[in-house]
């Protein structure tokens, strides 16, 4: 082979020396990802550790730190046998399918810049994934959990995890979107919607309740450091932002409290939020919107939960259900 300049890159604990093209490649791909499709940081982040390991599998696999070059010589065993290596490590399914997927778009992304042309990754067949579905709670017990906290003597500490709670059931919000909030930003008087940026940078408008609105007042005329318009909504106990790890204690504490199943989290919440619009009559179209699905695939997962739902309720309540 011809002589390499090669860097030293790190992919979890292993030091990777990659060829200047195809650490060069991959930093470009990662921009593109960035600047122009929009994707999420921690997407990139995944995208970027995926291609990392598959380089560190090749540097094995091959015996020599692989080029741009060697790329395009890949055949599909080679992919495969990334995957058996991936899933020795314990890579789970949804793992290594999501790692694939990145891989096709690293190579579709080659091949359009005219770099390196190689399909063989697109005859590999992805990872089954199990089939499933969100895990909402039962109305009472989501309104239980917006409602009472137990755990603080702390009124302006109780009273903001109310206002986060309330706004992730209320409002159907990731826990990143609720915590990335602005004082600014903050539905209150008559502000009654949100404009929330989520995955990928797309944004949405979702309604605020009343009792939201409510929930987060209150929060701010008990919090006791002074809010800039600029500075995050919500403050951990120290003043400085409130970290997601905090709300998903306050749910481990929660399940103990009030016999919520394990599944029940603070996206639980969101997962409620949509399946309870559902069983009142909402309509998909509008859930979708309200959740910020790019696909409408992605939202129509909440209807085979109300399916469950209503088969529960039929086999309680049908008298000849239990085939008497």
């Amino acid at each position: 082979m011809t002589s390499k300049t090669q860097k030293s890159r790190k992919a979890g604990q292993v030091e990777l020396a990659l060829d200047t093209d195809l650490e060069q490649a991959i930093a470009n791909w990662l921009d593109h990802l960035e600047r122009q499709r929009g994707l999420a940081d921690k997407t990139i982040e995944a995208y970027g550790r995926d291609a990392r390991q598959f380089v560190a599998f090749l540097t094995t696999h091959l015996g020599y730190p692989p080029a741009l070059a060697d790329l395009a010589r890949l055949q599909p065993k080679d992919f495969r046998a990334f995957m058996a290596v991936r899933r020795k490590a314990g890579a789970s399914s949804r793992s290594l399918a999501r790692t694939m997927s990145a891989l096709r778009t690293a190579f579709a992304y080659l091949e359009r810049r005219d770099i390196v042309r190689n399909r063989a990754i697109q005859t590999v067949a992805l990872p089954k994934i199990p089939h499933a579905i969100p895990k909402p709670l039962a109305v009472d017990k989501a309104m239980a959990v917006v409602e009472d906290q137990p755990f603080t003597e702390i009124d302006w500490i109780a009273a903001r995890d109310i206002a986060v709670l309330t706004l992730l059931y209320g409002s159907g919000l990731r826990i990143s979107e609720a915590l990335s909030l602005t004082v600014r930003e903050a539905p209150t008087g008559l502000r009654d919607v949100l404009r929330v940026v989520g995955k990928g940078g797309k944004e949405r408008l979702v309604p605020v309740l009343p009792v939201a609105q409510e929930a987060i007042l209150r929060y701010l005329i008990l919090c006791p450091y002074t809010l800039d318009a600029d500075d995050p909504l919500f403050l951990g106990a120290k003043g400085g932002p409130l970290s997601p790890r905090i709300i998903q204690l306050l749910m481990q504490k929660l399940r103990d409290t009030f016999g919520l199943p394990a599944t029940a989290t603070p996206h639980a919440l969101r997962h409620s939020f949509a399946t309870h619009l559902l069983g009142a009559g909402a309509d998909l179209r509008q859930i979708q919107e309200l959740l910020g699905h790019a696909s409408l695939s992605t939202t129509q997962i909440y209807t085979e939960v109300d399916r469950v739902r209503l088969l529960h309720v039929y086999e309680s309540a049908h008298p000849r259900a239990s085939g008497n």
